[in-house]
C-alpha cells in the first residue's frame, strides 16, 4: 500500500511541480502545453468559469509524483471538478493513480463536507483513462464538457 499525501502547490513546491511530466503520447490527455503543470497553475490564477482552483501535488514518501487541479464552487454539492490529473511518467503503473483518487475523495469528504459528487472529463481517445475511472467507480454522464465525455462519482 502506498503512502499518498496531497499538498497544495505553493511558493515552496511550485518548481518541483513544473518538473513533472507524462509520456509524449499521453501529453494531449493532460494539457495542450508542456509542462502540463504550467497551464494548470495559470488556471489557478485565472479561475475559469469563476470557480476556485486549487492546484495539488501528489506525494509519496515526501517526493512529488503527480499533480491535479481541483475546480469548485465552495459549499456546492455537485460542482467539484478534477482537471489535469496525472502521475509523473517515472511513477506510472505502480498503483499511485488509484491511490491518489481514493485519497482525493477522503480529502473532499473532510475539507468540503457539502460535496457529494466529483466530476471530470476524459479525452475521447484516452481509452485507458476511461477504463481507469470506471474501475474506480466513476460513471459516464453521457454528456460532453469542453467537448470531452464527462464522468462522475458520488461520494
Amino acid at each position: 500500500m502506498s503512502n499518498i499525501e496531497l499538498r497544495k502547490i505553493n511558493s515552496e513546491n511550485w518548481r518541483e511541480a513544473l518538473g513533472l511530466s507524462v509520456h509524449v503520447d499521453q501529453q494531449k490527455f493532460v494539457a495542450d502545453v508542456s509542462p502540463p503543470v504550467a497551464i494548470a497553475l495559470a488556471k489557478a490564477y485565472i479561475r475559469p468559469d469563476g470557480k476556485l482552483v486549487d492546484p495539488y501535488g501528489i506525494y509519496n514518501q515526501n517526493k512529488m509524483i503527480g499533480f491535479f487541479n481541483l475546480h469548485y464552487i465552495p459549499e456546492s454539492k455537485e460542482d467539484y471538478w478534477l482537471f489535469h490529473f496525472f502521475i509523473d511518467k517515472s511513477f506510472q503503473r505502480s498503483g499511485f493513480g488509484s491511490d491518489s483518487i481514493k485519497e482525493l475523495i477522503k480529502h473532499l469528504k473532510h475539507t468540503h463536507p457539502s460535496c457529494n459528487r466529483l466530476r471530470l472529463t476524459v479525452h475521447p481517445e484516452n481509452k485507458a483513462g476511461k477504463l481507469f475511472y470506471i474501475k474506480l467507480g466513476f460513471i459516464d454522464d453521457q454528456t460532453l464538457t469542453y467537448g470531452e465525455p464527462t464522468y462522475s462519482i458520488y461520494i
